[in-house]
């Protein structure tokens, strides 16, 4: 179930900004939902979200950019390694100068760039470029 919660909020964050719309409201919400979103503010591509109520069911309004193209989250997730992260990323976006994967670590959810870094693999959530 939280696999699908975390697609459906990147689904209509990226439905939103092909409508033009300035935010974006996300419900229900998860961890791992915010820890993606604080991801993509760091990086730029939204401006930035308010979580209300987080210990019940809770909602997300996300300001958004304009600059999200595509955004998905894998509903299976692959293990990596701290190697293969760059061949995967080739893989995966669509191009090599914009675009993050993110991965779930040990050291916490980090994009592919501070994964390499720190050289450490884990479980692939998503993309966004």
């Amino acid at each position: 179930m939280g696999r699908r919660i975390l697609n459906d909020a990147l689904r209509t964050i990226v439905n939103a900004e092909r409508r033009g719309k300035a935010t974006a409201n996300l419900q229900p919400i998860s961890t791992v939902m915010t820890s993606f979103l604080k991801i993509m503010k760091y990086r730029g591509y939204i401006k930035d979200f308010q979580v209300f109520d987080p210990h019940r069911v809770g909602r997300v309004n996300v300001e958004l950019q304009g600059r999200v193209t595509d955004c998905r989250a894998l509903t299976y997730r692959q293990d990596i390694k701290a190697k293969d992260i760059e061949e995967y990323r080739l893989r995966i976006l669509p191009t090599r100068q914009w675009g993050y994967v993110v991965i779930t670590t040990p050291n916490g959810v980090l994009d592919h760039e501070e994964a390499i870094r720190q050289n450490v693999g884990g479980q692939v959530l998503g993309y966004f470029h």
